[in-house]
């Protein structure tokens, strides 16, 4: 154990805070990574570009083009970063034998069976997404909520099959499988009806649900929007309609996306208020940048934030943890990287912040000595904790992670066409 661990342990011991406990915490806490940064959203079932509310900004060389290249990426970022992990696949990300290619309402188990084997290599859990975008069958701008019978029976049928397909991930891996139901479902400008939409969105999503699956295996939750390109002025999945609809239907979950509410509206604050209602939540982590932008996640003040209200309300068991964004603009393996490494030092930061004694104060009205001592905290010697953790998980606790990158874009990302 290097001497400036042992100084700094001795620091936070101080206040409280045992930072062995905090880092071997920490081993045993799942991030699920989403494979989606390594292809810009786009999957293996269709060619064309993305639409549907979403897109991805960039064009940077290299990107992933088949499963093979995208499941390489992902080994290369996963090797580069500490902690537990699973992985978030979107259904478009199906992978086909020749002359295998069936549509999403036909989706099954067998057309995921690689990213199984992906995953128990790993020995990682999978999480998993309808898709509800980029597709023909969106007519209009809608899915769920279209007037169309014959659009609606399409894709409750796609939610359906992920149902099954999600219940296959979490039998195979032995890890509960996270469904996440998000669709760009909206009006560009004032609808006329509010209303009967939003009810056709509850009984597709209702209908969707009535699909057997376990509840031990199987979470399926439904996340909000504020709004999306082209749907800028009315999203049938807002998010009173979204947590409403988990809040009474019985083991559906609320799933919050920090990049899914007004720019004045935090999810740290959202977190323990969810958390005195529901059992389980989840999460997509991300980083909006004046909208739902999914810039890459940094350690910054809402990232740290979100996980203090986690970790202080000893909630690391009951809430999800996913990120999502896509960058194109960059490397995407660093991208993933960074994110990654970001998410970690967050949570690592808020298990080393002495949260027993931060509430004593609150508790006691000692508002002056709280203020105090969450200053003093900020300048703790965290990066000689976080230097620790990384080389107890055997990976780089320095940039030298993004030599290896670099080398990987030089000997690979560099090649591809």
């Amino acid at each position: 154990m290097n001497a400036r661990y042992e100084s700094a342990k001795k620091i936070y011991a101080s206040f409280g805070v045992d930072t062995d406990v905090a880092i071997s915490k920490l081993k045993n806490v799942p991030l699920s990574v989403h494979c989606w940064q390594g292809d810009d959203v786009i999957g293996f079932d269709h060619d064309g570009p993305l639409t549907g509310g979403i897109q991805t900004t960039g064009n940077y060389p290299g990107k992933a083009r088949t499963p093979e290249e995208l499941m390489n990426d992902m080994d290369k970022a996963l090797s580069l970063c500490p902690g537990k992990k699973k992985i978030n696949v979107h259904a478009c990300y199906a992978i086909f034998e020749k002359g295998g290619f069936v549509d999403r309402d036909k989706l099954e188990p067998k057309h995921f069976a690689p990213w199984v084997e992906f995953a128990k290599k790993h020995g990682m859990g999978i999480d998993f997404n309808p898709t509800f975008f980029s597709h023909p069958m969106v007519k209009d701008g809608l899915t769920l909520s279209s007037p169309d019978e014959k659009v609606r029976k399409f894709w409750i049928e796609h939610g359906k099959a992920c149902i099954r397909i999600s219940q296959y991930f979490a039998e195979e891996t032995g890890i509960p499988c996270v469904m996440n139901i998000w669709t760009g479902d909206g009006f560009k400008d004032i609808p006329a009806d509010r209303l009967t939409p939003r009810m056709r969105y509850k009984a597709s999503i209702e209908e969707i649900l009535s699909e057997p699956f376990d509840t031990n295996k199987v979470k399926p939750c439904v996340e909000s929007k504020v709004f999306g390109i082209g749907v800028e002025s009315f999203t049938a999945g807002s998010a009173e309609f979204s947590l409403t609809f988990a809040a009474t239907h019985e083991g559906c979950l609320p799933l919050m996306d920090n990049g899914h509410y007004h720019p004045t509206e935090v999810v740290s604050d959202k977190i323990p208020a969810l958390l005195c209602f529901f059992p389980e939540i989840a999460l997509h982590i991300t980083r909006g940048v004046r909208w739902d932008s999914d810039h890459v996640l940094l350690f910054d003040d809402e990232t740290k934030e979100m996980a203090k209200e986690i970790v202080r309300n000893d909630a690391l068991d009951r809430v999800y943890m996913a990120l999502d964004y896509f960058d194109a603009s960059i490397n995407r393996i660093a991208a993933w990287t960074v994110g990654i490494r970001s998410w970690q030092k967050a949570l690592l930061a808020a298990l080393c912040t002495p949260n027993a004694k931060l509430k004593s104060l609150q508790d006691a009205a000692q508002f002056t000595e709280l203020m105090a001592m969450q200053e003093e905290v900020k300048t703790l010697p965290f990066g000689d904790v976080w230097k620790q953790y990384c080389e107890e998980c055997g990976v780089a606790s320095d940039l030298s992670w993004l030599d290896e990158i670099k080398q990987y874009e030089a000997d690979v990302l560099s090649k591809r066409g």
